[in-house]
């Protein structure tokens, strides 16, 4: 069982550690595409934002990839 849990906090800090990776490339180049009004924003947006885009990164990428095709 102790295997099983190391193993499980094992993804989840690679899913949290990709997810940094992501965003730290998400707020400096990607965000503007997304949204025009992240322009310019301050480290409040910026760590507003970080929870969420450690969450949510697959859906995020998933987003910028689909916009990018068009």
């Amino acid at each position: 069982m102790e295997v099983v849990v190391s193993y499980i906090f094992a993804a989840i800090g690679i899913y949290l550690l990709l997810g940094f990776l992501y965003y730290l490339a998400f707020i400096f180049k990607w965000a503007a595409q997304l949204d025009e009004n992240t322009k310019g924003s301050g480290i409040g947006f910026k760590l507003l934002i970080l929870p969420g885009t450690l969450a949510l990164w697959p859906v995020l990428y998933w987003k910028w990839k689909k916009r990018n095709k068009a």
